[in-house]
């Protein structure tokens, strides 16, 4: 891609034009599921103090809901939009290794090569492969392990310079015995797209993935801050106020987190990983399969991507930080589903938001224990309880009070978002169980104790740590 394809991709994100406009905005989803989403965004706002967020969510493999949050800028006092822009931080990563699987595919290098083959003098860089600097499990040491910026960073950098001071130390751990996330890893690979390429790392994604997917709205926010047009990045000191966050010396995020964009355009992105679009199979088989360890245990990555499963369904992940902006990203691959969340907030709950939606979207499937008990749960919202189930001290507990305490205070909360047994044990002759209880501003915890013939001796709420 050309340097006037990049700009004429900037000028159009920045223009706000109503082509533009139109194109952020989708509105296709069910008027409840609607609802759920957005109670979700404004709850887990409200409770981390978010300033504003941008949502996208994929559905059976289609955008069909964007929305924006909050408000933009504070001073002065701006909506968000859809179609602003936010830093995604370290989901950058999946994209610069998509980069090296488009080379290996063009013949031109191999995800097993050593490292040394292309950016020599690293320390020990003709055992390192490319394969364990994309799945974090080389050894080479963090830069940027920190969650706040450093006055160092606030100056320029070169790629170079970061891989003089942090890839020539003695690595953390032999290679391939470890998994330990490092920032330096990418910019490793970031470096070796562009010799091997002969392209900037932009320029090279744009012709490859943004301008054959429509992504128009993506920014190098290495190269340069983002517009009044975008979003703003928040900081905050302890439980201060919100301040507007410093930014980063150009040269520090590269191939670790260079890009920002449009939560609508990451949803593209998301897109294009279920239909497999842009790579072929066999490179999103590698992106897709988890790299093992030496010792055969397992590091839950795979090629710039967290592997996980999400209530049953395969997750493919990552979340994303850079000085102001949180971000979180969770494509379920097999089911058509997506949700990219963007935030203005450095302790935001964007992973929390993504993850509930995905939940909502998805519905969640509960075991027949869980659905007896929060049976009992929602029966206890409305003052009723079946005593039935209850052993003698447990009928006893529940007298007229109690039942009254907990409609009283679980009642207005209303149905959670999720229900789930997270614990299961054996004591005193009965079953522990516990359960987390999941509403858009809170989280409460449930225990239980039954006998074996069933009945009930514990059922007690209490809010979540």
């Amino acid at each position: 891609m050309s340097r006037r394809f990049v700009r004429v991709l900037a000028l159009a994100a920045i223009s706000g034009a109503s082509g533009l406009l139109a194109a952020q905005t989708v509105d296709t989803i069910d008027p409840a599921l609607k609802a759920r989403v957005d109670s979700i965004a404004n709850g887990v706002m409200e409770q981390h103090g978010v300033p504003s967020a941008s949502v996208a969510l994929v559905k059976s493999g289609k955008i069909v809901y964007t929305h924006a949050y909050g408000r933009a800028h504070i001073d002065p006092d701006v909506a968000a939009t859809p179609e602003m822009r936010y830093s995604i931080g370290s989901i950058s990563k999946q994209f610069t290794a998509a980069a090296i699987l488009i080379l290996q595919e063009q013949g031109k290098l191999r995800v097993d090569d050593p490292v040394g083959k292309y950016v020599p003098g690293l320390t020990r860089g003709n055992e390192v492969t490319i394969r364990q600097i994309l799945s974090h499990t080389s050894g080479y040491q963090d830069y940027w392990p920190e969650d706040y910026l450093m006055t160092p960073m606030m100056k320029p950098a070169t790629a170079q310079q970061i891989l003089d001071t942090w890839a020539k130390k003695p690595l953390d751990f032999d290679p391939g015995t470890r998994w330990q996330y490092s920032n330096t890893n990418y910019v490793i690979a970031g470096l070796i797209v562009e010799k091997v390429s002969g392209q900037k790392l932009f320029e090279f994604l744009g012709e490859h993935v943004f301008h054959p997917l429509g992504m128009k709205s993506v920014w190098d926010s290495d190269e340069a801050k983002l517009t009044q047009t975008d979003a703003t990045p928040y900081v905050r000191a302890a439980l201060g106020p919100l301040r507007p966050a410093p930014k980063e010396g150009r040269g520090w995020m590269f191939a670790a987190g260079e890009l920002a964009m449009t939560a609508h355009d990451l949803a593209l992105w998301d897109q294009s990983l279920m239909a497999r679009s842009v790579l072929k199979p066999e490179s999103y088989k590698e992106m897709f399969t988890e790299v093992k360890l030496k010792d055969g245990s397992s590091s839950h990555y795979g090629l710039g991507v967290f592997l996980e499963d999400l209530d049953g369904h395969r997750d493919i992940s990552h979340s994303g930080e850079v000085t102001g902006f949180v971000s979180d990203n969770e494509v379920l691959v097999d089911d058509g589903v997506a949700v990219a969340v963007l935030t203005s907030h450095m302790a935001s709950g964007a992973t929390q938001i993504a993850r509930l939606v995905a939940a909502a979207v998805e519905g969640q499937k509960l075991k027949p224990v869980e659905e007896q008990t929060l049976a009992i749960y929602g029966g206890l919202q409305k003052g009723q309880i079946d005593r039935s189930l209850l052993a003698p001290n447990l009928n006893d507990y529940f007298d007229a009070q109690t039942v009254a305490d907990f409609r009283d205070s679980l009642g207005p909360l209303g149905e959670p978002l999720t229900f789930r047994m997270v614990g299961e044990s054996l004591r005193g002759g009965m079953t522990f169980r516990s359960f987390r209880i999941q509403y858009p501003t809170r989280r409460l915890s449930l225990s239980t104790y039954t006998y074996p013939d069933g009945k009930l001796e514990q059922f007690l709420v209490n809010p979540a740590d």
